[in-house]
C-alpha cells in the first residue's frame, strides 16, 4: 500500500513546462493546416490563440473522436498507519546496544578466560550411589576378615557345595571339619589350610575354593575432599574408588599428596598425575575397614598459558623444573616459539618480574619452578619466510615458496592452466619491499608477454616476500556471492543485517564505496542542480564499511580473503596498495599515484610502476575506449619549487605514445593526471522511446540536436485515435530535479515544524499528521514529467519542439472522453465529458465540495499536465474551456488544518501527483 501511494505522489512537480520563447504570427502551410483541422476545436482555438495562427481558418467542422469506454478513476489510496517513527527507532537503537553488548560480553569471556586448575574435572559432580565391581577375579594377595562368604565343592568320594561366612571370632563352621580359623590369612593362604584340612580328614575326597560375596568395610575421607565423611565401600576398593564415593577433591585439595592412614600411621601416598597423565595406577593402594584418605591442602601452584597442549594451573611437588611443568602442559604445540617464552614470578620485595627463557635449552629448562610462576609460551609469527603471494584474478591464489633465480614463467607456467579466463593479460603488478621498514616499490608486467612470450622487460626476477597480483578485464562478470557472505558472517557478529542485504546486496562494494568516499564525500547538491544522491550511514552501514577497512587492510595474509581476491575488481585490490604509497610519503617526496581519467575502460587511480611511462598507465586502466581522441591527451603534473608547488599542463600525443615513440610516451612522476579526451562531436549511442498511438512505436536511436518532431515523423506519424492533449513525456533530469525540490519542500517543512512548535504565538500542531505528511514526502520518487504541446508540434510549430535527451519516454495515448474531480468533494469520481459543461457543474456531479475545501483555490490540471486556474465562469472564455482528459482539483483548506505555511504547497503536491500518476501509469 506504501509504495502505491509512494507512485500516487511522484509526478507532483511534474507540471513544469520548459518551453520558452517570444509567440509570433505564423504563415500555415497547406500540411499544416491539414494537420490543424484534425484537431478538436477546442484545441484549435488554443493553439492558433497562443502562436498566433490567423483565425480565419479555424473554420473546420468540430473535432471528432472515437467513442471510448470511461476509464477507471484512480483514487487517492490513504497511506496505512505506520508506527511512530521516535519510538521505532529507539527500539531498533536498543536492540542494536543490547547485540552489541553482548557480542562485547563474549568476546571479553573469550579474551581474559581463566585458566582452569588441571585434573578436578575428573571427579565433577555430586556423589552419587557407588556399586563397586564385584565381578572380578579376587587377588590372591586378598586378606580375609568377618562377613566374607567362602564358597566350597568337594568332589570325588563325595559332591557337596556349602557356603560359609567368616563369623566374627574369624572362623568358619565347616559341617564335618569342626570350626577352621581363618583369622588374618590371605585368601591364597585360607585356600591351601582349607584344602589341606579337607584332604587330611576327608579320605577320597578333592575341593575347589573360591570367594563368594565380599564384605564391606568402613573407611573415612577427610581433608579437603568434596564430601568428607564416613562411608561403607566394598573390601575391594582402592583410594581411588574413595574419592569417587567422596565426590571428588574440593578446589583447594591436593592432587598430588593424597594420603592412606591406618591406626594412625601413614601407609602411603598417592600423586593423580601419575594416573591421569601417564596411566599409572601402582600407587592406588587397596583399603581395609577403618582407613583414612586424607586429602591435604593443595601446595604450590604454577600456571603454564600460551602455546602448550594443555593450558592450566598446575601444582608441583617436590623439586619439578620448568621442563617438568611444560610436560605436564603435553609440550608445546606447532605455532609455538619456545625462543621466546617467559616466566612471571614475584621477587623477595612482592613486586611481579618477568624473566625471559629458551626452552629450546636444556640449561634454561631446567630452572626449577616456583609456586606463584606463570610460564607463558609465545607465538610464532604468522609471517611467511621468503615466500610469494599471488592474489587476484588467478587460478589458485595464495601463497608459494621462493628460490633464487625464479621468475614469473616459472610461478605461472601456464596461461590457460594458472591463470582466471577472466584475467587482463596485459597488465599486472608486483609489490616488492624495498626496506626492513616496509616501504614498498611497484612493478608493472603483461602476463601475456611474460608467460606466452617470455620476453625478459616483463618475465621479471622475483623476490622474497613479492605480491603478484593480477586483474580481471572487466569488473562487470564476477559472481560475488561468496564474497558477500564473508563480509555478511564478519558483520553480523556485530550487528543483525536486515532488508535486501541478505543476499541480493554487494555489501563489500557498498562497505568499500563508503571507505573510499570517508574522507572526500560526494556533494548532493551544486547550485540547485543535482549532482549526486546523498546517503546516510546508519548502524548498519557503518559496521560494513568497518569490516571492509579489516578486511582491506589484511588482504594480503588472510587466506579467506586471497582465496576470493579474483572476485574483486582494481580499484579494491589496488586500494590498500595506494594507501600503502600515500602513508610512506615523506616531505620532499611526492606519492608514487598517478591517475587517469576520461576515455579508458578503468579511471581512477593506480601506483606508479618503477620507470613507469604513459603507454603503461593505459594499460593499467584496460586501455582506450572506441571513442578516445588519440591525437591528444593531456598531462597534469605538479611540480615542487623551493618556495611552494605548481601545476602544469601537457599535451601528448596519444597514438605516438602507445606505439612506444619515446619522445611521446614520457616517464611518468608522482601525482601525473593523465586525461584522455573524448573525439570531437563522438556521441554514444543514445535512445529514446515512443509509445502508444503512433505508427510504429519503439526505441530510436538520436543523434546530437534531433527533436522531437523529427522522431515523431521517424514514427511515422500520429494515429487517428492518438489524442495529442493527454500526451506524456517523461525526462531523467527533469526527475533527479524534481526529487532535489522534493527534499527541500520535506526539510523547509521540519524547520517550520520545528518553529511552530517552540513559537508562543503558534497554534497547536497537529503532530502526528504532520509527522504522516513528512513522511510521505521523503518518500515520494519522481517521474520527471515534462509538459509538452503535441498539438502545437504536430502541425509544425516551431517554437513548441525540443530537443531529445538521452532515455527520453514520449506516450502517446488514444482519445480520452472524461473528465475527472478528485480532493475535497464529496465523492471523486471520473465523469464522461460533455461539451459545454462547466467546471461548478463538474463540481455538483461529485457530490459538491466539503467543508474543508478551499473552492476558492480550485485549479485544473490540463491533459497535457499544465495547471489552469480557472475563472468561476465556463461560459465567456473559450482559453478556460474543459477538454477531455482535464483533472479537477479541489485543494484542502490549510486554515481548518493550521497555519503553517508550506501546506499548500504539500496538499497540491499530494493532488496534483494522483493525476500526473493516472497518466503515467499507462507507461509500461
Amino acid at each position: 500500500m506504501l509504495l502505491k501511494f509512494k507512485k500516487l505522489i511522484i509526478a507532483g512537480l511534474g507540471a513544469i513546462c520548459l518551453l520558452s520563447g517570444t509567440v509570433q504570427a505564423n504563415t500555415p502551410s497547406p500540411q499544416m493546416i491539414e494537420q490543424f483541422k484534425k484537431l478538436p476545436k477546442a484545441e484549435q482555438e488554443r493553439v492558433a490563440k497562443q502562436y498566433g495562427l490567423d483565425p480565419s481558418m479555424l473554420a473546420s467542422p468540430s473535432g471528432t473522436g472515437n467513442q471510448q469506454d470511461d476509464f477507471n478513476n484512480s483514487q487517492l489510496i490513504n497511506p496505512r498507519e505506520v508506527e511512530d517513527e521516535k519510538a521505532k527507532e529507539m527500539r531498533e537503537q536498543q536492540i542494536l546496544v543490547e547485540e552489541v553488548a553482548q557480542f562485547l560480553k563474549d568476546q571479553k569471556d573469550r579474551d581474559t578466560k581463566k585458566l582452569q586448575p588441571y585434573g578436578y574435572d575428573l571427579f565433577a559432580g555430586e556423589p552419587t550411589t557407588f556399586s563397586p565391581v564385584s565381578d572380578i577375579p579376587v587377588p590372591s594377595e586378598y586378606l580375609v576378615g568377618p562377613g566374607d562368604n567362602i564358597k566350597v565343592q568337594l568332589y570325588g568320594k563325595e559332591n557337596k557345595e556349602y557356603d560359609l561366612v567368616i563369623s566374627r571370632d574369624g572362623s568358619i563352621q565347616f559341617p564335618e571339619l569342626g570350626p577352621i580359623s581363618v583369622s588374618g590369612l590371605k585368601f591364597e593362604d585360607l585356600r591351601k589350610t582349607v584344602s589341606a584340612r579337607i584332604k587330611q580328614q576327608m579320605i577320597g575326597v578333592e575341593s575347589n575354593i573360591t570367594m563368594g560375596e565380599l564384605r564391606s568395610i568402613r573407611v573415612f575421607v577427610a581433608g579437603d575432599a568434596y564430601k568428607p565423611g564416613s562411608y561403607t565401600v566394598s573390601s575391594l576398593s582402592t583410594m581411588t574408588q574413595a574419592l569417587f564415593v567422596a565426590g571428588g577433591i574440593a578446589e583447594i585439595g591436593s592432587l598430588r599428596n593424597i594420603q592412606l592412614k591406618r591406626k594412625g600411621k601413614l601407609i602411603g601416598t598417592l600423586d593423580l598425575y601419575d594416573l591421569l597423565m601417564r596411566g599409572d595406577a601402582s600407587n592406588d593402594m587397596r583399603l581395609r575397614s577403618g582407613d583414612v584418605v586424607f586429602i591435604p591442602s593443595v601446595g604450590g601452584l604454577v600456571s603454564v598459558d600460551g602455546e602448550v597442549r594443555r593450558p592450566a594451573i598446575y601444582e608441583l611437588s617436590k623439586n619439578e623444573t620448568i621442563g617438568d611443568v611444560i610436560h605436564m602442559a603435553g609440550g608445546l604445540t606447532g605455532g609455538a616459539y619456545p625462543k621466546s617464552s617467559s616466566i612471571e614470578r614475584y621477587n623477595q620485595q612482592g613486586l611481579r618480574s618477568i624473566k625471559n627463557v629458551d626452552l629450546t635449552s636444556d640449561s634454561e629448562r631446567s630452572v626449577k619452578a616456583k609456586a606463584g610462576d606463570i610460564v607463558k609460551v609465545k607465538t610464532s609469527s604468522l609471517q611467511f619466510e621468503d615466500a610469494i603471494t599471488v592474489v587476484g584474478a588467478v587460478v589458485r591464489p595464495g601463497k608459494y615458496q621462493w628460490y633464487q633465480g625464479q621468475k614469473i614463467s616459472d610461478l605461472l607456467p601456464s596461461v590457460w592452466g594458472d591463470l582466471a579466463s577472466s584475467v587482463d593479460l596485459d597488465y599486472a603488478i608486483i609489490i616488492r619491499e624495498i626496506n626492513k621498514h616496509g616501504d614498498i616499490e611497484v612493478h608493472q608486467f603483461s602476463p601475456s608477454q611474460a608467460i606466452v612470450d617470455k620476453q625478459l622487460s616483463s618475465d621479471l626476477q622475483l623476490s622474497p616476500r613479492d605480491i603478484v597480483m593480477f586483474f580481471n578485464f572487466s569488473d562487470d562478470t564476477q559472481n560475488r556471492f561468496e564474497l558477500n557472505t564473508l563480509v555478511r558472517e564478519r558483520v553480523e557478529k556485530v550487528v543483525q543485517l536486515v532488508g535486501d542485504n541478505s543476499l541480493s546486496k554487494d555489501l563489500f562494494k557498498a562497505g568499500f564505496s563508503q571507505l573510499e568516499n570517508q574522507k572526500l564525500r560526494d556533494r548532493s547538491q551544486l547550485g540547485g542542480v543535482v549532482v549526486a544522491q546523498e546517503q546516510e550511514e546508519d548502524d548498519e552501514a557503518l559496521a560494513i564499511k568497518g569490516e571492509v577497512n579489516r578486511m582491506m587492510a589484511n588482504l594480503f595474509e588472510d587466506p579467506e580473503l586471497i582465496k576470493l581476491s579474483g572476485l574483486m575488481n582494481r580499484s579494491e585490490l589496488l586500494y590498500p596498495i595506494i594507501m600503502k604509497l600515500n602513508h610512506q610519503s615523506r616531505s620532499g617526496t611526492s606519492v608514487q599515484v598517478v591517475a587517469i581519467k576520461g576515455q579508458v575502460y578503468h579511471e581512477g587511480m593506480y601506483p606508479l610502476p618503477v620507470n613507469a611511462r604513459i603507454s603503461d598507465i593505459v594499460s593499467a586502466a584496460g586501455g582506450l575506449k572506441e571513442g578516445a581522441y588519440t591525437s591528444r591527451a593531456e598531462l597534469t603534473r605538479t611540480v615542487t619549487l623551493a618556495d611552494g608547488s605548481s601545476i602544469t599542463h601537457k599535451n601528448i600525443e596519444l597514438l605516438p605514445a602507445l606505439n612506444g615513440d619515446p619522445n611521446a610516451d614520457l616517464v611518468l612522476k608522482g601525482r601525473d593526471i593523465l586525461t584522455v579526451m573524448t573525439t570531437p562531436e563522438w556521441q554514444e549511442n543514445k535512445s529514446v522511446e515512443i509509445r502508444g498511438e503512433v505508427r510504429f512505436p519503439g526505441v530510436y536511436n538520436i543523434r546530437r540536436g534531433e527533436s522531437l518532431k523529427d522522431v515523431i515523423e521517424r514514427a511515422g506519424g500520429f494515429t487517428d485515435y492518438a489524442y495529442l492533449p493527454s500526451s506524456v513525456f517523461v525526462r531523467e533530469s527533469v526527475r533527479l530535479q524534481e526529487q532535489l525540490e522534493i527534499k527541500k519542500l520535506a526539510d523547509q517543512l521540519r524547520r517550520d515544524i520545528a518553529t511552530r512548535g517552540v513559537s508562543k504565538d503558534g497554534d497547536v500542531v497537529n503532530y502526528s499528521d504532520v509527522q504522516m505528511m513528512l513522511m510521505d514526502l521523503e518518500n515520494i520518487e519522481a517521474v520527471g514529467r515534462l509538459v509538452v504541446d503535441l498539438s502545437a508540434i504536430s502541425i509544425g510549430i516551431e517554437q513548441a519542439d525540443l530537443q531529445l535527451e538521452d532515455s527520453d519516454v514520449l506516450y502517446v495515448p488514444s482519445t480520452k472522453q472524461t473528465i475527472a474531480v478528485m480532493g475535497e468533494v464529496q465523492y471523486a469520481a471520473t465523469h464522461r465529458f460533455k461539451e459545454g459543461l462547466t467546471l461548478d457543474q463538474y463540481l455538483n456531479m461529485s457530490g459538491g465540495v466539503r467543508e474543508r475545501a478551499d473552492d476558492g483555490r480550485t485549479y485544473v490540471i490540463k491533459a497535457n499536465g499544465s495547471v489552469m486556474l480557472p475563472s468561476r465562469s465556463m461560459w465567456f472564455s473559450s482559453e478556460d474551456r474543459l477538454q477531455p482528459g482535464d483533472t479537477i482539483i479541489v485543494p484542502l483548506d490549510t486554515e481548518y488544518k493550521d497555519n503553517l505555511t508550506l501546506w499548500t504547497q504539500v496538499t497540491s503536491i499530494i493532488y496534483n501527483t494522483a493525476v500526473a500518476f493516472s497518466s503515467i501509469s499507462n507507461i509500461k
